[in-house]
């Protein structure tokens, strides 16, 4: 709830609201709690109260709960006993402003990213790649863009390192080793990868992080990464979160202290990001999180612990929500402790004892003064979220999708007759008709695809002559490219050459 230029989150017995301020939002935050303590609610509560005070918000919906935001609420018998507690009069359901995302592109705007844009960083910790491997993977990046070789899907990734391996002798010495181990098992990861259908997250168009940072009628968006299925495969979670993290953070620009966030990212599930990463992974976020506040971004970081966060970052997170832990190991009484020493002590109460008492709904919370000083620990009840708590429909969702204007932008398919040139099938793509395909497409009669099964296919394109660029021994690296795919044709599938590959080669792509 957003009231008196405040963030309002919960409030004590004693009736003392507890707030964010919002020129401290960028200050960052944690919430932790064990599961089912009512961390879902804190954040949900947190992103209506940025969202009405005109920020824009990026989270993950990884249960499917969130979505409701997107619908006014009700005021079940629950929450009215809620609000007679904290003696909340004029309470309002109301819907929020949302756009839905959607990695696979199933239940909401098709979000995608080139491999170039991923960098082989990040994809490395997506491949879970070792020392030697990620150092072959940075060697076919810097080919790639030496030799001006496409990087835009996984079957361009896959073309280049067969290249790239056919050819080591040439490029050793100036790039290092390559070893062929080192390449298969790159090869044999990114084959597991498009098993898992991530292959549909590389590729174009490619989302413009700006779109983000949108409001409505003086409300700041909520964008909702729809993560159920993503959440299936943990490490690409918590690699696909580091990017857009990072594209947040290289692609705003420096504004300084303001008097709100321009934007709030609320990362779930958080310790998955840490789990196993090296140092100098780490210091690059730690980097990231000092820094990226002074673009305007607030940082809100949510697991059950907050030992599941590193001390470099926890260092930087000033504004703090703490659920219930459980302790029945001395492994967990010794977290307990450590969450109940990183708040300023209130003598009303013990808060390591608390902490193990705390009911449903319920939490400790400390945030920053207009010094940045945190602010005594006190026990508080958190607001009812103003919004529907819970799952939609598909048609509630495809109505919300199909009202946006980002999809002719990015669920726009080319037809036959149109351009096979992707951003040229977007110009001239009909947006009446684009929002009538979204409805019909996330209300499921299109299923996991862009187009009924029963639409003719696509004509195939007109060969087109490949892109010529000189090497250093003189020859073209598509003349190169031709003569092998043509040698070794025969030999596609055993080789590892993907019909990616050879659609590139001749153009068809």
């Amino acid at each position: 709830m957003y009231s008196n230029n405040r963030i309002l989150v919960g409030k004590t017995a004693a009736e003392k609201e507890l707030f964010i301020l919002p020129e401290m939002a960028n200050r960052h935050g944690l919430i932790t709690g064990a599961s089912g303590s009512g961390k879902t609610i804190t954040l949900k509560v947190m992103a209506e109260s940025f969202s009405d005070a005109g920020v824009p918000v990026f989270l993950a919906d990884v249960k499917g709960d969130l979505a409701g935001t997107a619908f006014a609420g009700e005021v079940s018998e629950k929450i009215q006993q809620r609000l007679d507690k904290l003696k909340i009069t004029g309470f309002t359901p109301k819907a929020y402003p949302v756009r839905f995302w959607d990695l696979y592109g199933e239940n909401g705007h098709h979000l995608r990213a080139t491999i170039k844009s991923v960098g082989a960083d990040i994809l490395s910790i997506i491949l879970g790649l070792s020392e030697a491997q990620e150092g072959n993977l940075a060697i076919a990046f810097a080919i790639a863009k030496d030799e001006d070789l496409p990087l835009n899907t996984i079957a361009d990734l896959r073309a280049v390192l067969q290249f790239i391996a056919e050819n080591r002798a040439d490029y050793n010495t100036k790039y290092g080793q390559i070893t062929p181990q080192s390449i298969g098992a790159i090869q044999r990861s990114l084959l597991q990868l498009q098993n898992q259908g991530a292959d549909k997250f590389f590729g174009q168009p490619m989302l413009d992080i700006n779109d983000f940072f949108q409001t409505k009628e003086g409300r700041g968006e909520i964008n909702i990464l729809d993560s159920v299925k993503l959440f299936q495969s943990p490490d690409l979670y918590a690699a696909f979160l580091l990017w857009i993290l990072n594209e947040l953070f290289s692609k705003s620009p420096e504004v300084g202290d303001q008097a709100k966030p321009r934007l709030v990212f609320f990362f779930d599930e958080a310790h998955l990001l840490f789990n196993n990463m090296p140092s100098y992974r780490l210091k690059r976020i730690v980097q990231i999180v000092k820094l990226i506040r002074s673009r305007g971004i607030g940082l809100y970081f949510i697991s059950q612990a907050p030992t599941d966060i590193p001390d470099e970052i926890l260092a930087q997170l000033g504004n703090r929500v703490q659920h219930a832990l459980r302790a029945y190991t001395p492994a967990e009484q010794k977290t307990v402790k450590a969450a109940a020493d990183a708040f300023r002590t209130n003598k009303e109460f013990n808060t390591e004892q608390a902490i193990l008492e705390l009911g449903t709904g319920e939490a400790l919370i400390s945030f920053q003064n207009e010094k940045g000083a945190p602010e005594i620990v006190e026990h508080a009840t958190i607001l009812p979220p103003q919004s529907r708590m819970g799952v939609i429909t598909a048609d509630e969702r495809a109505h919300i999708v199909a009202a946006s204007p980002f999809v002719t932008k990015y669920d726009a398919v080319a037809r036959p007759g149109q351009s096979n040139d992707i951003h040229e099938s977007y110009k001239k793509y009909d947006p009446n008709q684009a929002q009538a395909e979204a409805l019909a497409k996330y209300s499921g009669q299109y299923g996991n695809g862009p187009l009924n099964k029963s639409e003719p296919k696509k004509p195939a394109a007109e060969k087109a002559p490949a892109k010529t660029t000189t090497t250093r021994r003189g020859r073209s690296t598509a003349s190169k490219a031709t003569e092998r795919a043509v040698v070794n044709a025969a030999g596609t599938a055993s080789r590892g050459i993907t019909n990616g590959f050879i659609k590139w080669l001749f153009g068809k792509k």
